[in-house]
């Protein structure tokens, strides 16, 4: 077990767009973090640069406190998992490809295999002779024959059908239990996060808004944005809708990457913000975010003391993402 950690890291895309922008999160050692937020937050950037594919800008990212350079024991599983293989290659050939120069790799295989519930026959299977549930385990089992010290998952069951994101769930939720593994958990939906992390972390426009227990996150938050986030779960019997003020910011358009909102990032969607709340003017040019550390949940929010008060935290919400994920 090891602890990947990010600090202040930013990272860009030539010289218009801040993809990650000043980001610090801690996966503690053994544990699995859930980072949650909308297509375009960061939230794959910010994997791919623990993986060596997006270098930073600005930052450090660390394995038990130590800088990673050249090598890097981790291990990530893609979002589709019909281009993840390729397709010319045996499942055993790609498994094996991953492995440490080694003996009996082929009996490493099968016993890889094994454990992610496929049958030892499919050794010598191509990619299109399974089903999207199939290969995502494969993917999983080729990210454990790298040996990492941390897993990164990203969106990796968005891509199935829902009859088998349950099961594919199940199995990481096990092995990372079984194998003590450090894991990164990316997703947008709230209800997977919820039921496989120990850690939630909310990101928003390049920026973690919100962080803590899973738990505590999700029954008490503290930035709107989760709020938000929660919300916009289905819940069953609800029928009431927001006041017309308050619509109209949530279903305002995220703001340009390349162009972010002074102050607070989510200000022109914040239900309780200046567009709401005239007596708020200085979310339109103060930033929350660098006196974060000093609220709860490291909520990167002016009012986030207020924020349960306003808009409620709404415990029906988690019990039904709970039972919804199981």
């Amino acid at each position: 077990m090891s602890e990947l950690r990010f600090e202040d890291v930013t990272i860009r895309y030539g010289r218009a767009l801040t993809a990650v922008d000043g980001v610090n999160l801690t996966v503690p050692s053994g544990q699995v973090v859930g980072l949650v937020g909308e297509s375009g937050s960061g939230k794959s950037t910010l994997a791919r640069a623990a993986v060596g594919l997006a270098e930073p800008a600005g930052g450090r990212i660390l394995l038990d406190g130590v800088p990673m350079r050249d090598r890097r024991p981790l291990q990530m599983v893609f979002q589709d998992p019909y281009s993840s293989l390729d397709p010319r290659m045996t499942i055993g050939d790609s498994i094996a490809e991953a492995m440490p120069r080694a003996d009996r790799r082929r009996d490493e295989v099968i016993r890889l295999l094994e454990l992610v519930g496929l049958e030892a026959d499919r050794v010598s299977a191509y990619p299109g002779a399974l089903s999207g549930g199939q290969r995502q385990r494969v993917a999983i089992a080729r990210a454990l024959a790298g040996k990492p010290e941390v897993l990164i998952a990203d969106e990796i069951t968005s891509a199935l059908d829902v009859s088998i994101q349950g099961t594919v769930l199940n199995l990481v939720r096990t092995l990372q239990r079984e194998l003590r593994l450090s894991m990164l958990f990316i997703s947008h939906n709230l209800a997977v996060v919820r039921y496989v992390s120990d850690i939630v972390a909310v990101m928003y426009l390049g920026r973690i808004v919100e962080v803590g227990p899973a738990r505590d996150v999700l029954s008490n938050p503290q930035h709107p944005y989760t709020k938000e986030l929660l919300a916009a779960a289905p819940r069953r019997g609800s029928t009431s809708l927001p006041p017309p003020d308050e619509a109209l910011v949530a279903d305002a358009e995220p703001a340009d990457p390349h162009y972010p909102p002074a102050g607070c990032r989510f200000h022109p969607r914040c239900p309780i913000g200046p567009l709401i709340r005239t007596d708020r003017e200085h979310c339109l040019t103060l930033d929350p975010t660098p006196e974060a550390d000093h609220r709860l949940h490291r909520a990167a929010c002016h009012h986030a003391a207020g924020v349960l008060r306003a808009v409620g935290s709404n415990p029906p919400v988690l019990q039904e993402l709970k039972e919804d994920s199981q």
